[in-house]
C-alpha cells in the first residue's frame, strides 16, 4: 500500500508511535505468519511475468460452463454495449453528487433508471437504488412501520437473507417481524395470515417468485392485508416482470427488489443494487435520493435531487432511514441494461427462463426420485426432491463442469434455469443426476 498511501517513512513512524508500535510488523503481530504471503514474488518482474503470474493463481478458480444456481442471483446474458458504456470513464469514476445541481449529467442516469424501474414495475416513483435487494426490502418495512404500528408480518417463502437483514433492522428500531409460514403448496399460507392480523400490524411483505419460484397469489394477500389497515410490500425478481403481473396491478404499495438481474454479472456476489418503488402516496418515505425533473432560469430540462427529507443528513435520531448514498453505477448499469434490452428484450429473456425451466422441470422431475416438491405456478426456479444426499448430487456436476442447484431444507434442490442454459445443456444434467 505504500505506493498508493502518500505517506512518508518518517509520517509512518510517527502513526507508529502514537499507537504505541514501533514497526508494521508489531502491527500485524495477531495474524499468522503463515497467512502472510505477498500475492506477488519480492524479486522485480517485467509485465509479461505479472501477467502470467496473475493467470496461473486466476486458474485456480472454478469456473462452471454450466449454471442452474440462482436462490437470489441470477446468471443473465449481458450485451456487450452494457460494459462498454459504463466502463467510460466519465461514468466510472463518478460518484455521489454532493453539490448535486452541477452534476446533471449524473442526476439525468439516475432519472432515467428511475423512469424505467417504475415503468418496469408499474409503480409511481422509485428511489437512486440502495444497496441490494435485502436492504431494499428492511428500509421497505421501516416505511411501514408507525407508532402504533409495530409489527410486520413476513412470509417465510421469501429469501432467509432477506428476513434476517429485516430481523436486525428491526432488532435496532425497536419493530418485530412476525414469520407467516408455507403451505403445502410452498406459498404462503392464507389462514395463518388472517390469524395473524390485529391492530399491530403495519404491513405484509411477500417475494414472487418467492424463494422456491413459485408465483404468490399476490393480489390475493393485497386484499387481506388492506382489509386489515396495513401496507403491502411485494419483493420482486425484475426479468420476471417481462410477463408476470406488476406489482402495481397486484395493488403493491411499495415494490422491492435486487437489480442484479439487470445487468450486472454474479461476481463472487457483488456489487449489486436494491431498487426500491413505490406509489404516489408513499413517495415521501422513500429514503435515499430521488431525482426529479425540472427546468432551469432558461426554461431547458434540468435534474434536481427532491423529496428527500433533511433528517438523514441532519438530525439522524429522527432520521427513519440514514441511507444517503446510492449505487450510482450499478444504477447506470441497470438503467443501460434496460434501454438495450427494451420492453420486447426483457419480455423475451423472461419468456426464455419460463420455457426452459418447465422444460427443466419436465426432464429432472422424470428422473426417478428427482419429483417435483410443488406442484404450484413457478417462473425459472423449481424445487425436487433427492433420492440422496443432495450434495452428492451437487459433487457428481462439478465433476462435469455443472454448478448444479442450491441444497434447500428437507434434502431438496432449488434448479433455476435463465436464457443462457440451452437444451443440450438440460438434457445433458438430466443424464448426469439420473446415473447414466
Amino acid at each position: 500500500m505504500g505506493s498508493y498511501i502518500p505517506n512518508s517513512i518518517s509520517e509512518r513512524a510517527e502513526m507508529l508511535q502514537a499507537i504505541g508500535l514501533e514497526t508494521v510488523d508489531e502491527l500485524f503481530a495477531q495474524i499468522p505468519d503463515e497467512l502472510k504471503r505477498s500475492a506477488l514474488p519480492y524479486k522485480g518482474m517485467s509485465e509479461l511475468e505479472v501477467s502470467r503470474y496473475i493467470n496461473s493463481l486466476a486458474d485456480k478458480n472454478i469456473r462452471f460452463k454450466t449454471i442452474f444456481r440462482g436462490a437470489g442471483a441470477y446468471n443473465h446474458y449481458i450485451p456487450s454495449i452494457v460494459r462498454s458504456i459504463t466502463s467510460k470513464e466519465e461514468f466510472l469514476t463518478a460518484y455521489t453528487p454532493y453539490q448535486a445541481e452541477i452534476s446533471q449529467g449524473v442526476l439525468q442516469s439516475i432519472f432515467e433508471f428511475q423512469t424505467m424501474i417504475c415503468n418496469l414495475t408499474g409503480m409511481d416513483a422509485s428511489n437512486a437504488s440502495v444497496y441490494d435487494g435485502a436492504t431494499a426490502a428492511a428500509e421497505a418495512v421501516a416505511m411501514c412501520v408507525e407508532r402504533k404500528k409495530t409489527k410486520m408480518l413476513v412470509s417465510a417463502t421469501a429469501n432467509m437473507m432477506t428476513i434476517r437483514t429485516m430481523q436486525t433492522y428491526c432488532y435496532a428500531s425497536g419493530a418485530t417481524i412476525e414469520i407467516i409460514p408455507a403451505d403445502n403448496n410452498g406459498q404462503t399460507d392464507i389462514a395463518s395470515l388472517r390469524k395473524a392480523l390485529d391492530d399491530t400490524v403495519a404491513g405484509l411483505y411477500i417475494q414472487s417468485p418467492n424463494y422456491y419460484g413459485i408465483i404468490e397469489d399476490a393480489t390475493a394477500l393485497g386484499e387481506i392485508i388492506h382489509q386489515a389497515g396495513g401496507k403491502f410490500v411485494m419483493g420482486v425478481n425484475p426479468i420476471s416482470l417481462g410477463i408476470i403481473k406488476t406489482p402495481a396491478e397486484c395493488g403493491a404499495d411499495i415494490a422491492v427488489g435486487d437489480g442484479q438481474p439487470l445487468g450486472m454479472p454474479l461476481s463472487f456476489g457483488g456489487p449489486y443494487l436494491g431498487f426500491m418503488t413505490s406509489t404516489a402516496a408513499m413517495q415521501r418515505k422513500l429514503p435515499g435520493r430521488i431525482v426529479g425533473e425540472t427546468t432551469d432560469v432558461d426554461g431547458k430540462r434540468a435534474f434536481v435531487l427532491t423529496l428527500q427529507a433533511r433528517e438523514q443528513h441532519i438530525r439522524r435520531e429522527k432520521a427513519s432511514s440514514n441511507i444517503c448514498s446510492n449505487q450510482a453505477l450499478c444504477a447506470m448499469t441497470a438503467a443501460v441494461y434496460m434501454a438495450a434490452m427494451g420492453p420486447a428484450g426483457i419480455r423475451d429473456v423472461a419468456s426464455q427462463c419460463l420455457s426452459k425451466a418447465h422444460y427443466a422441470a419436465e426432464k429432472f422431475g422424470a428422473v426417478k426420485g428427482f419429483n417435483i416438491r410443488y406442484k404450484s405456478d413457478f417462473f425459472n426456479e423449481f424445487v425436487t426432491e433427492c433420492p440422496v444426499e443432495a450434495n452428492e448430487i451437487l459433487t457428481k456436476l462439478e465433476h462435469e463442469s455443472i454448478l448444479g442447484g442450491y441444497p434447500v431444507e428437507n434434502n431438496g434442490i432449488l434448479w433455476c434455469i435463465t436464457e443462457m442454459n440451452t437444451k443440450a445443456e438440460i438434457d445433458r444434467t438430466a443424464l448426469v443426476i439420473s446415473g447414466r
